[in-house]
Protein backbone atom coordinates (compact mmCIF):
# COMPACT_ATOMS: atom_id res chain seq x y z
CA UNK A 1 0.00 0.00 0.00
CA UNK A 2 1.55 3.50 -0.80
CA UNK A 3 -0.32 6.23 0.74
CA UNK A 4 -3.01 5.87 3.32
CA UNK A 5 -5.77 8.10 4.34
CA UNK A 6 -6.76 8.83 8.21
CA UNK A 7 -9.29 9.51 10.23
CA UNK A 8 -8.85 13.43 9.74
CA UNK A 9 -10.82 13.07 6.93
CA UNK A 10 -13.25 11.51 8.38
CA UNK A 11 -14.66 15.75 9.92
CA UNK A 12 -13.62 17.02 6.03
CA UNK A 13 -14.06 15.15 2.88
CA UNK A 14 -13.22 17.75 0.64
CA UNK A 15 -12.32 14.94 -1.98
CA UNK A 16 -9.89 17.14 -3.95
CA UNK A 17 -8.00 13.48 -3.42
CA UNK A 18 -10.34 12.24 -5.93
CA UNK A 19 -9.80 14.67 -8.82
CA UNK A 20 -6.07 14.79 -8.22
CA UNK A 21 -6.12 10.50 -8.62
CA UNK A 22 -4.86 9.49 -11.83
CA UNK A 23 -6.06 5.81 -11.90
CA UNK A 24 -9.11 6.78 -9.55
CA UNK A 25 -8.40 4.55 -6.53
CA UNK A 26 -9.81 6.37 -4.39
CA UNK A 27 -13.70 5.68 -2.85
CA UNK A 28 -15.93 6.66 -0.12
CA UNK A 29 -16.08 3.86 2.44
CA UNK A 30 -18.76 4.73 5.16
CA UNK A 31 -17.58 7.67 7.05
CA UNK A 32 -13.95 8.35 4.97
CA UNK A 33 -12.17 7.84 1.74
CA UNK A 34 -9.83 5.35 1.27
CA UNK A 35 -7.01 4.47 -1.38
CA UNK A 36 -7.17 0.87 -2.75
CA UNK A 37 -3.75 -0.87 -2.46
CA UNK A 38 -3.80 -2.77 -5.56
CA UNK A 39 -4.98 0.53 -7.80
CA UNK A 40 -2.51 2.86 -6.33
CA UNK A 41 0.66 3.96 -8.57
CA UNK A 42 2.24 5.84 -5.41
CA UNK A 43 2.78 9.07 -7.57
CA UNK A 44 1.82 11.09 -4.45
CA UNK A 45 -1.01 13.66 -6.23
CA UNK A 46 -3.64 12.98 -3.58
CA UNK A 47 -1.47 13.75 -0.27
CA UNK A 48 -0.47 17.48 -2.23
CA UNK A 49 -3.54 18.60 -1.93
CA UNK A 50 -5.40 17.18 0.95
CA UNK A 51 -6.37 20.58 3.02
CA UNK A 52 -6.39 19.01 6.45
CA UNK A 53 -3.11 16.65 5.74
CA UNK A 54 -4.96 13.20 6.34
CA UNK A 55 -2.86 11.24 3.77
CA UNK A 56 0.48 9.33 4.57
CA UNK A 57 2.74 7.72 2.54
CA UNK A 58 2.38 4.01 4.39
CA UNK A 59 5.87 4.29 6.09
CA UNK A 60 5.46 7.68 7.30
CA UNK A 61 1.75 6.96 8.73
CA UNK A 62 1.52 8.09 12.75
CA UNK A 63 1.18 5.39 15.30
CA UNK A 64 -2.09 6.12 16.33
CA UNK A 65 -3.78 5.97 12.64
CA UNK A 66 -1.99 2.30 11.86
CA UNK A 67 -5.92 1.00 12.09
CA UNK A 68 -6.11 3.14 8.58
CA UNK A 69 -4.13 0.16 6.91
CA UNK A 70 -6.77 -1.89 7.89
CA UNK A 71 -9.73 -0.34 7.17
CA UNK A 72 -8.47 0.12 3.08
CA UNK A 73 -7.32 -3.23 3.06
CA UNK A 74 -10.42 -4.92 4.10
CA UNK A 75 -12.52 -2.61 2.26
CA UNK A 76 -11.29 -3.50 -0.79
CA UNK A 77 -10.96 -7.49 0.16
CA UNK A 78 -12.52 -9.73 -2.30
Amino acid sequence: MAFVITSACQNEKAATCLAACPVDCIVLAGMQYVIDPDVCIDCGACETVCPVEAIYPQEELPADELGAIDLARNYFKP
